[in-house]
């Protein structure tokens, strides 16, 4: 373990910030970081090994006691579940011989679920050994599990398994027309790089990840720093079930996203960038850097970009299975090698980002649009849109449609033309933004997507009638309650709160006075959370609660009260431990 560990250690140049870099491979090759592997790394990295410990905890992907050699993970997303996930995965315990959560007794196999894999047009989906796999069905699991017991490797498995469809169905004013390689930044250079800006703010470009900062202002204010060294992050965390768009800009455009990035870098005057990379694209990886590699060849990338006194160059991270890295604090976090937990704000990144130096984090839409406008200019992108949301919006269309796939719009786009798109029928209601969005339902149709009316990353689910509300709420409730970072209390203590309400309720337990400790809950969630994680976490309930009333009362019993847990069933561990099953040992709970 030992020359292992060093050699893992070396080829990291022995650098902190590279911290899960060097996990992933720990878990990759022996299925564990084992106590060892923590103890050696903490010593190598001159780091304490609580730092390890923390790390470990805190990403889904790591794990301090063995995993199966076959790390199987199934997406628990709303549209896997609607697509009939459930039985799917209890199909493949069975064949397996596996229990979900568990690893089967001669360590071939582990199975388990896992968030949202950005699959979301060809599901069910899931990973193994952190490759997706798209469109599980009985058939395909028949054949994966007689492929694990003959422990056959990954790279003979069939390739349609791990094959990702980009489903790009309506091209609009980017996606229509990339630019050629290099075009953005020639243009940038032509027109001289504080005109490119000036041409960048007058697009009215906002960030595309969900919060709508102005992407001009940022950039300057983060060139504006007094400090020489700046970083540019492209945020490519997008873990908000129902969005994959990001991944299919990187499959299928990532050479404008890197323009994008390396346009900042030059307004900025930024000589390192990173993408972050969510663990789930791990597919993604190897074409990326060799889209990298050619760029650097072509001089767009490394010392003397274009043959001017220029450098910048781009290093890809990937994360490991945490939903909070998506907030631009928690990934700066976790590109340093720490558990993603969020900055207290301010200050912000352009001031004090990576390693407390000035840095822009931007989404991988923002970057490919800014490449387009230095090529196009602002007028171009700004003659779209409306008055507060200029250009146009890609989509991630999913759920309940006969096309689902990516779409570009114009913003002030009603949502009734996106439904009528995608071939949606019968239609109950949209969730826009993902969980922590709004569910619009079916008298809300006339609504705009557009910052002042529907906000959103880029996550659009479409539910048809049937569906239920409360499947839909308490799915993205307990999403919530899993992926709290735990930092504050407010979220920590509050989603847990709203879980285990909005499951007393589901269940039939609940009474009006349930009804209204829910509203009351959502409201402190929301206010007192630390982050936006947990400041929309309640949104899922307070949208469907607003609009459907009497889908939570049918679910009411008649009953002035009942607990909201089973006090008796609590204290099944400390029966067990005292040998005890008499009558004595056992309590009753009532009202009074």
């Amino acid at each position: 373990m030992r020359p292992f560990i060093q050699d893992l250690a070396a080829k990291h140049h022995f650098q902190p910030t590279r911290l899960l870099e060097m996990l992933r491979e720990i878990q990759a090759r022996d299925h564990h970081v084992s106590n060892e592997a923590v103890e050696l790394l903490a010593e190598a990295l001159r780091i304490p090994r609580t730092r390890l410990i923390d790390a470990i905890e805190f990403y889904s992907f790591f794990s301090s006691t063995p995993k199966g050699r076959y790390e199987l993970r199934i997406s628990d997303s709303i549209t896997d579940k609607m697509l009939g996930k459930d039985a799917l995965i209890d199909y493949l315990s069975e064949k397996l011989r596996v229990p979900v959560g568990g690893v089967r007794s001669d360590g071939l196999v582990s199975l388990d679920n896992t968030s949202c894999t950005g699959m979301c047009d060809q599901g069910p989906a899931g990973l193994v050994n952190g490759h997706a796999l798209t469109r599980l069905d009985r058939a395909r699991i028949d054949r994966i599990a007689g492929l694990i017991e003959r422990q056959v490797p990954l790279a003979e498995w069939p390739s349609e398994f791990f094959h990702a469809e980009d489903n790009i169905r309506k091209p609009g004013l980017l996606l229509g027309q990339p630019i050629a390689q290099g075009e953005g930044l020639k243009a940038a250079y032509a027109r001289g790089l504080n005109q490119t800006l000036a041409e960048i703010d007058a697009s009215g470009l906002r960030g595309r990840g969900g919060a709508g900062f102005k992407t001009a202002a940022k950039w300057r204010f983060c060139a504006e720093e007094a400090e020489s060294e700046r970083y540019v992050v492209c945020n490519a965390d997008e873990g908000e079930p129902g969005t994959f768009k990001d991944r299919v800009l990187l499959n299928a455009f990532a050479d404008q996203v890197f323009e994008g990035m390396t346009l900042c870098a030059a307004i900025v005057g930024a000589q390192h960038g990173f993408l972050y990379l969510r663990g789930e694209y791990l597919h993604l990886y190897d074409k990326l850097q060799t889209i990298l590699a050619h760029r650097r060849e072509a001089g767009l990338l490394g010392r003397g970009i274009l043959g001017r006194n220029f450098d910048f160059d781009i290093e890809i991270r990937l994360g490991a299975g945490a939903y909070i890295c998506g907030e631009e604090s928690a990934l700066i976090e976790s590109l340093e090698g720490k558990s993603g937990i969020p900055r207290n704000r301010p200050p912000y990144p352009v001031t004090h980002g990576y390693l407390d130096k000035p840095t822009v984090v931007n989404n991988v839409e923002s970057f490919f649009a800014a490449a387009a406008i230095a090529v196009h200019g602002g007028g171009w992108f700004a003659a779209h849109g409306t008055g507060k949301s200029k250009g146009t919006k890609i989509l991630s269309v999913s759920g309940d449609c006969a096309r689902p796939g990516i779409y570009e719009y114009p913003f002030g786009t009603p949502v009734r033309t996106i439904l009528d798109d995608c071939g949606a029928e019968d239609v109950l209601g949209a969730q826009i933004g993902g969980p922590s969005g709004t569910f619009v339902s079916n008298r809300e149709f006339d609504r705009l997507l557009a910052f002042e009316d529907l906000a959103t990353g880029g996550s659009f689910i479409v539910f048809d009638n049937r569906r239920n509300i409360l499947d839909i709420a308490r799915n993205f409730t307990h999403f919530f309650a899993h992926e709290s970072c735990g930092f504050c209390t407010p979220c920590r203590v509050g989603t847990s709160l709203l879980r285990k309400q909005l499951d007393k309720i589901y269940d039939g337990h609940g009474s009006a006075g349930d009804v209204a400790v829910l509203d009351e809950i959502c409201r402190l969630v929301k206010t007192y959370s630390h982050c936006g994680l947990g400041q929309t976490a309640a949104n899922p309930v307070l949208t469907t609660l607003a609009r459907y009333p009497e889908t939570y009362e049918s679910r009411l019993k008649k009953i002035s009260y009942e607990p909201g847990f089973d006090l008796d069933a609590e204290l099944e561990t400390a029966r067990r431990l005292a040998n005890r099953s008499d009558a004595a040992a056992h309590l009753s709970q009532t009202g009074e």
